[in-house]
């Protein structure tokens, strides 16, 4: 079998419907693999023998949350087919046959996700999980759980012979057990280990968030480490010569090693590159963030079509590259060449070349099987230039350049910035080049923020349109964007501005960033940031309504509703004297029982048409009677099943929505917040299934009802279990939020939690939160997210 010594796509295998997250190759059927995701499912693929391709096999459900890990349980007597055991984020490990969808069994005992697996001799499981330990299962059994770890357990594995088990850790460390007791622990990487991979009976691979790869001897030392990934590396498997490997990482990249050096490196239309496994025949299996699963060969004779791999190479360059996601280094287009510098050839595989063209920047990378420049996409950030008049500052254009007096009579010091600069990282580069103390960081990043207003990239954020209905039409639960980039998050009025009464205000260009002044002052100095942010421990409500707009809807749907359905004007205006009595609760308006009653018939309309009086409900609610009278006993479940019914993964989003928010409100009085906590489990299961819809007044809700539970657990170290389940529905849904106001109220939940608390501090330290939300702390529109990061990271140090 010809064979190129390079790497090629083979097939692209489509089937899942979000990120893959494990992979590996089964013992039955010869050749075929296994992949599980964040959609809840297991996939078993069977290679084609028409094409080059793998068709869908077998499909497992079972798990009701997210699928993490999986690995292959050897062939047995009583199951000759072998098994596959699945880990997820609902705390289980299902064990599955390839003859029935359904598990086996399950087994349980984790308290928090479970994230990694491996499989041994005699049917032994080794499971990893975030609540900071790992289990030893035999059969449907727990035979011993290994603590040790002060943070998550991202990744197990058996070796061979010895008897013996690795853990990685987020707490940077991997320990060796033997017999349930712990041996060894090695210690070098600098960052959250995540992936291990066995090489013999004495060596194994690791991998960290530190973008390195070591190679160790089990007597304890680190023979080699390996450098060329530049983000965080997931995962690693080996060739079947047990000496050269695949890594796979946050830097869009699977990278082939041999003989220790990286040979080749393979970009990937997709930022993460969760996992990888190596086939048998030498191919390796590579899952990523965009649900696709890619196969590559060395084999000419599976290498995919010639009209196959241009559309994988057309899919590749209109990718788009953040440059501080990978390894682009600081981008100045001005000083860019043109395509003219694609004619010179490259020097290595996978060497990236930036050119700039019509006004944008281009990402290239060297194929030396191919001899050509491949386009790998375009980079953000890095296409536009400022129209605004350039400063010269030895010898570059800068935006800004500011002089900063720091000793009375002593020369100034100049700091040039750029708008598309990291202005944390100009602040770190400057203190460094000026032999200025680091307590200074904080203020110096901020003054850059303060005095760049209006001219950061990019347009600002939408406001006061709504998905579900469209603008200029009847937006339910605002009259406003509540929780908008402009306004206070937690009441909706004025602009929120962190720090407001001590922040810089002096011109561009000539204000001290340390004392505000023209001199450094040192009792000026604020040295940390105030902490305005948490504990937050009243509620956060969704208050803000157009009555008018409400019942004009309410009136026209009512009209068009079944028969069944349909109010009489009589109750129409019953309704609307509830909302108008309840829209202010200043106003003292004393809702009835028939009122309240009518309301709740109300609520069980057709879903297609029920949100306008979800929108009446959740203003309801906040009414101290309202939410006695709903929220007490048998009401209570029944409200909160119809609400839980609502927010269903199939359910429609204004009234997912909707119903977060009422969730949400009911938090306004005893008889809810009594009723919330009981039904804490459900309701915050089903609320962060939501997390992966694509809607942001979706997860501001879903944010806040997390910010809402952790400030009633706040101050109550008696409820670890509840605030376990908070911490992990806060990290879960960091994993996909991107609106910067779910975001913020998700960190002003983490540090609610965390405050005052060492056991909930443990908790979240054993989840990673820490290396999960650092990005933010370069955030500086809104400021808040930053300084909110900040202040959450220095109480978990």
């Amino acid at each position: 079998m010809a064979s190129s010594n390079t790497y090629r796509l083979s097939c692209s295998v489509p089937g899942h419907e979000m990120d893959v997250r494990g992979l590996a190759a089964t013992w039955f059927p010869e050749g075929a693999f296994v992949s599980v995701s964040r959609d809840r499912t297991a996939r078993v693929w069977l290679p084609d023998s028409s094409s080059n391709g793998f068709t869908e096999m077998h499909c497992m459900n079972g798990h009701t949350n997210f699928v993490s890990c999986v690995c292959i349980v050897a062939p047995s007597e009583t199951y000759p087919r072998g098994l596959i055991a699945t880990g997820g984020n609902d705390n289980n490990v299902c064990v599955f046959s390839l003859d029935r969808p359904d598990p086996l069994y399950v087994l349980k005992g984790h308290k928090n996700t479970v994230c990694s697996l491996s499989a041994g001799k005699f049917g032994t499981l080794l499971s990893g999980s975030w609540d900071t330990t790992a289990k030893v299962w035999l059969g449907d059994k727990c035979m011993m759980t290994l603590q040790g770890h002060s943070a998550a357990v991202w990744a197990v594995v058996i070796l061979p012979e010895q008897g013996l088990m690795l853990t990685g850790s987020a707490d940077k460390t991997i320990k060796l057990w033997k017999a349930g007791k712990c041996e060894q622990t090695f210690t070098g990487h600098e960052d959250c280990v995540r992936g291990l991979a066995v090489v013999s009976d004495v060596e194994f691979f690791s991998c960290s968030n530190d973008a390195s790869i070591r190679r160790w001897m089990v007597s304890g030392e680190c023979v080699q480490v390996y450098y060329s990934h530049t983000n965080y590396i997931y995962s690693l498997a080996v060739f079947p010569n047990g000496q050269d490997f695949v890594s796979t990482g946050e830097d869009r990249t699977l990278r082939i090693w041999k003989k220790g050096d990286c040979v080749q490196t393979i970009r990937l239309p997709a930022q993460s590159v969760w996992c990888c496994c190596v086939l048998p025949n030498g191919d390796i299996v590579a899952g990523a963030s965009d649900g696709i699963i890619r196969v590559f060969t060395e084999s000419e004779e599976r290498v995919a079509s010639a009209q196959d791999l241009q559309a994988f190479e057309d899919e590749l360059s209109k990718a788009t590259i953040d440059p501080k996601t990978g390894d682009l280094g600081d981008i100045k287009m001005e000083d860019l060449p043109g395509r003219e510098h694609l004619n010179e050839p490259g020097n290595r595989d996978g060497q990236t070349r930036l050119i700039k063209e019509g006004g944008h920047v281009e990402a290239y990378q060297w194929s030396m099987s191919e001899s050509r420049w491949i386009k790998i996409g375009d980079v953000v950030g890095g296409s536009s230039q400022q129209p605004s008049k350039k400063i010269m500052y030895e010898g570059k254009e800068y935006d800004f350049v500011f002089t900063i007096d720091v000793n009375e009579g002593g020369p100034s010091m100049k700091l040039p910035y750029n708008v598309t600069d990291d202005p944390w990282l100009t602040a770190h580069n400057f203190l460094q080049k000026n032999d200025l103390s680091p307590m200074f960081l904080d203020q110096v990043a901020n003054f850059i923020i303060e005095n760049t207003k209006g001219h950061t990239l990019g347009s600002a954020p939408s406001v006061g349109s709504d998905p579900f209905t469209g603008s200029g039409r009847y937006i339910p639960g605002t009259s406003d964007r509540e929780g908008g980039y402009g306004a206070d998050p937690f009441t909706g009025s004025g602009r929120y501005i962190p720090g407001t009464g001590s922040t810089v205000s002096a011109p561009a260009g000539v204000a001290d960033p340390f004392t505000g002044g023209s001199a450094y002052s040192s009792s000026g100095v604020r040295q940390t940031i105030t902490n305005i942010y948490f504990p937050k421990t009243d509620g956060v409500m969704f208050e803000q309504a157009n009555a008018t707009q409400i019942l004009g809807k309410l009136k026209e749907l009512n009209g068009g509703a079944p028969h069944v359905h349909q109010l009489t004007e009589e109750a129409l205006n019953s309704l609307e004297k509830l909302l108008l009595s309840i829209s202010d609760l200043k106003t003292k308006g004393q809702p009835t029982v028939e009122q309240i009653s009518l309301l709740w018939k109300t609520c069980h309309w057709p879903e297609d048409i029920v949100f306008p009086v979800l929108d009446i409900l959740r203003l309801a609610v906040r009414h101290p009677e309202v939410n006695r009278q709903m929220c007490s006993d048998t009401e209570g479940v029944s409200l909160c099943n119809l609400l839980l019914c609502l927010m269903g993964p199939e359910g429609r989003p204004a009234n997912q929505m909707l119903a977060l928010r009422t969730m949400c409100n009911l938090f306004a009085a005893a008889q809810g917040q009594e009723l919330l906590l009981k039904q804490r489990e459900a309701v915050l299961s089903r609320a962060s299934d939501l997390r992966s819809v694509c809607n942001k007044n979706i997860h501001v809700a879903l944010a806040t009802l997390v910010l809402n539970y952790a400030g009633h657990l706040h101050g109550q170290p008696s409820e670890l279990e509840a605030k376990a389940q908070c911490l992990s529905v806060a990290s879960t849904a960091l994993e996909v939020v991107q609106d910067k106001e779910a975001v913020f109220r998700l960190l002003v939940a983490l540090g609610t939690m965390v405050s005052g608390d060492d056991s909930a501090k443990g908790l979240a330290r054993s989840l990673g939160i820490s290396s999960q939300i650092t990005k933010y702390c370069s955030v500086s529109d809104p400021a808040k997210v930053g300084d909110c990061c900040r202040l959450v990271l220095g109480e978990l140090q």
